[in-house]
């Protein structure tokens, strides 16, 4: 099967409401770490934050088909990360969906 492109499937308006959702969750992190084809971000353990977290991978996940999310949550309620990643290129993209350039 080859790879999808990188590209998100989403309208002009969905794609702004979910830059929203993005821009919030990219602002509740505590670090974000470049990777070599995304980016990791740590967020402080909260119930509300991992529900928002998953939420979020779920959608993108089925617009951006790219990507690969790995979530870990450390024991006694220490951080949660995120990691972002995808194929050559995915970084870039993520820069400009996050925000982070």
């Amino acid at each position: 099967m080859a790879d999808p492109p990188i590209a998100c499937t989403l309208s002009d308006d969905a794609l702004r409401v979910r830059k929203g959702s993005l821009a919030r969750l990219v602002s509740d992190a505590t670090k974000t770490t470049k990777l070599g084809n995304g980016f990791c971000l740590e967020f402080a353990a909260a119930a509300e934050t991992l529900a928002n977290i998953v939420a979020i991978i779920d959608a993108e996940r089925q617009c951006c088909r790219f990507l690969r999310f790995a979530l870990t949550v450390e024991p006694n309620l220490r951080t949660i990360s995120l990691e972002v990643t995808g194929l050559e290129g995915a970084q870039e993209f993520l820069e400009g969906l996050f925000d982070l350039a």
